[in-house]
């Protein structure tokens, strides 16, 4: 197999199964982590560094500036062309991520609404007075399933969500059916529940001690765009610093957030029937061989 994806929730070991996996495969990593695409955004992101990807050739990751926008189709045909350039270098590829969206934008075909720009600076303008919470709720009210799948927090999303319903009439009507760009090996990565809310209290716990307050303070210097600042993590220390909570707070939220996703993510990726379940640990490598065999 060619083109392998590793998905599963946030926290669970994808990125260390997929190097492991990569050096037993001579394969190389495209990143499907939207944010880990962004410069300096290093700590909230667990972008793993030189020494975590120990010399496997790493893509999709330090491509933009925190203050660009980027779109899904932009995400995608970058991440297709590494995928090619890899694969004519006679590489194996390993596609890892925890976002379905983006993992299955890069691997299937997948037919992206339209956009209406008077309409989106409209919900853009509602999302700035009212907040990401009550738009979430409309989007609830119009089509469940969608609302489901996205974080209450992630006010751009959201807005994408509700410009597609008001063009088409459903958001979740216009996913295709899988069909696949390119044929893969589906694999994902489970882990015990409760072993997982641990793992993600430790993961956060460890952003702070790294310094994830400095490191967004910066980008805030810097600039910081729409999507850098709805991320995890930098979205909760953003509003501490802009006066609108404390640090603490900040990082319970990213806490509770981070779980709440996690979950999310689980169940979508649940969904997909290709996918082949390995439970995270010691013995991951060998069961994901064996599925792979």
């Amino acid at each position: 197999m060619t083109v392998i994806a590793i998905v599963g929730p946030t926290a669970v070991g994808k990125s260390d199964l997929a190097v492991r996996l990569a050096l037993a495969l001579g394969a190389e990593i495209v990143s499907a982590d939207s944010i880990q695409a962004y410069v300096g955004m290093d700590i909230g992101t667990a972008k793993p560094g030189m020494d975590e990807r120990r010399g496997v050739p790493h893509h999709m990751i330090d491509v933009w500036q925190p203050d660009q926008e980027v779109s899904v189709v932009a995400f995608r045909d970058r991440a297709r062309d590494a995928i090619r350039e890899a694969l004519d270098r006679g590489r194996p590829v390993i596609v890892v991520g925890g976002s379905w969206l983006y993992v299955q934008a890069i691997l299937d075909e997948m037919d992206f609404p339209g956009t209406d720009p008077a309409l989106r600076a409209r919900l853009e303008t509602e999302l700035a007075e009212v907040g990401p919470q009550a738009m979430h709720q409309r989007l609830a009210s119009l089509d469940p399933e969608a609302a489901a799948a996205i974080l209450p927090t992630n006010g751009r999303r959201i807005v994408r969500a509700l410009e597609v319903v008001e063009l088409t009439g459903s958001f979740t009507a216009r996913l295709p059916e899988s069909r696949a760009w390119m044929t893969a090996a589906w694999i994902g990565l489970v882990s015990d529940r409760v072993m997982l809310d641990a793992r993600i209290t430790e993961r956060v716990d460890l952003m702070w001690q790294q310094g994830l307050v400095a490191e967004v303070r910066a980008l805030r210097e810097r600039g910081i765009g729409r999507t850098a600042r709805g991320a995890l993590g930098y979205r909760q220390v953003l509003e501490a610093i802009e006066g609108e909570g404390d640090l603490e707070g900040a990082r319970r939220a990213t806490i509770d957030g981070t779980r709440k996703f996690a979950r999310r993510q689980e169940r979508r990726f649940r969904q997909d029937e290709r996918i082949r379940w390995v439970v995270a640990g010691p013995d991951a490598l060998d069961a994901t061989l064996a599925h792979l065999r």
